[in-house]
């Protein structure tokens, strides 16, 4: 892709979107910089023509090229606009893959992408491999470009892959597929088809890893140019698969390709809690084995993760109460992990800014693990009502209020769950901010 001297139009100014700016601009494109806010900083910014607040189609006047940021909406008027005059519009993804020499690893799924793509970094990384690790998970796959790697891997949400035109992954994982981000999209088919996109580029030399479990996922192996491997708790029929041997606490593999044909990867120190994380262990393994990783190489990495901030990460004991940190849990899906991860009694602090989703999924976990249910922020009577009568429930306007509450109601034993199944945009910048606020109401009880 030649950009030098080139007029692209950069649309959304968050984190992926200046790293796209700035590598257009070191590549010698003119710039136009755009975003619906009025406060950013132009001193963030490289030189170019700088528009905020409401969008004009005008400003596509003489456009040959348009990167779009993950955030920015497909309805936008500048998006509709640039799609009806026929101007290439990309995403950063897409951009950072044309120039990007080193293979590429990608995950996505409703939930756990960014816990596999840490641990599969983590595995390469201890393999000996320079690996570069991002992309939704926080760094943008932009800022790989002209280093010295030999893998990339990258965490890629739906809303990226909305505008991949090229994008190809060596090793393509798809995890699972729940109700999500319905404020985007019309329902479940239309969230998965930008999920399935991943894979559209792969070819027989690629590597499609599929979740068994999840049929969702699974149809999709059907549909694959690329090689299948498939992993799921049971052995699978595939001539690719992996899968847990409960008995032996072990990732057994049986592939029909050469450099790994068969073997077993020990969980006996795999710190990580629930049956979602033997998942995660075991997608992160088929991907590492498909990249050329030995067994033993993996079991190493895989005893001494430690697993992520804000995904049920205990943070604090006192008084006999277990207090646990799940603020990445955003939607239902991740919150019935949850809390299937935990023994009971369980008092959930849920809710936030509601995303769309059907709450219902949450009425048997809660009935047979949750004694309380603290429901707050702005979807904290929709969650109320919807699930009434699954436990006992009560509701406050914020997450101090619930953390409170929830402290003077529980006993020795209990664990107090904050798992949102919400977004943290009412109250809170992003869920990281929710957490560490969490961990400071919960330690200064």
């Amino acid at each position: 892709m030649e950009l030098s001297g080139k007029r692209v139009m950069v649309i959304g100014l968050g984190v992926s979107g200046i790293a796209a700016a700035r590598f257009l601009a070191s590549r010698g494109a003119t710039l136009v910089m755009t975003d619906r806010r009025d406060d950013v900083e132009r001193s963030t910014l490289p030189e170019g023509d700088l528009k905020l607040g409401a969008e004009d189609a005008t400003w596509l006047d003489g456009i040959e090229l348009v990167v779009t940021s993950p955030g920015v909406p497909r309805d936008s008027v500048l998006l509709r606009a640039a799609t009806e005059r026929r101007i290439p519009v990309i995403g950063e993804i897409e951009l950072a893959s044309r120039f990007l020499d080193a293979p590429i690893a990608a995950v996505t799924g409703t939930n756990g992408k960014s816990t596999v793509v840490v641990l599969l970094g983590e595995i390469l990384k201890a393999s000996g491999r320079r690996t570069f690790v991002g992309g939704n998970l926080g760094t943008p796959l932009i800022e790989a470009v002209d280093g010295k790697w030999d893998l990339a891997v990258v965490e890629v949400s739906s809303f990226q892959l909305e505008w991949i035109e090229k994008f190809r992954p060596k090793a393509g994982v798809h995890l699972n597929l729940t109700d999500d981000h319905f404020d985007r999209y019309k329902d479940l088919d239309d969230y998965g088809r930008a999920k399935a996109r991943l894979f559209e580029n792969q070819q027989t030399s690629d590597y499609a890893i599929l979740n068994r479990d999840d049929p969702n996922v699974w149809k999709l192996a059907k549909s694959m140019r690329s090689y299948v491997i498939g992993f799921g708790l049971a052995r699978g029929e595939s001539s690719a698969s992996i899968w847990f041997d409960e008995p032996a606490n072990a990732i057994v593999f049986d592939f029909d390709f050469v450099d790994a044909p068969r073997g077993r990867i020990s969980l006996g120190k795999f710190r990580l809690r629930g049956r979602h994380n033997i998942s995660n262990a075991m997608a992160a393994s088929a991907a590492a084995l498909a990249l050329g990783v030995k067994a033993e190489e993996i079991e190493r990495a895989l005893s001494d993760f430690r697993g992520l901030p804000h995904r049920i990460e205990v943070v604090h004991e006192n008084g006999g109460v277990t207090f646990i940190d799940d603020s990445k849990g955003t939607n239902v899906g991740a919150v019935v992990e949850a809390i299937d991860a935990l023994a009971a009694p369980i008092i959930l602090i849920a809710g936030g800014l509601d995303k769309g989703g059907d709450y219902a999924p949450l009425r048997r976990p809660l009935g047979e693990k949750v004694k309380l249910a603290i429901f707050n922020g702005t979807a904290r009577d929709k969650m109320a009502a919807a699930l009434e009568g699954s436990t006992q429930i009560e509701s406050f306007a914020t997450l101090r209020e619930a953390v409170e509450h929830a402290a003077r109601a529980a006993r020795p034993g209990d664990t107090v769950l904050l798992s949102p199944a919400c977004s943290s945009f009412d109250q809170f910048k992003d869920y990281a901010e929710r957490g560490n606020v969490y961990k400071e109401l919960v330690r200064a009880l």
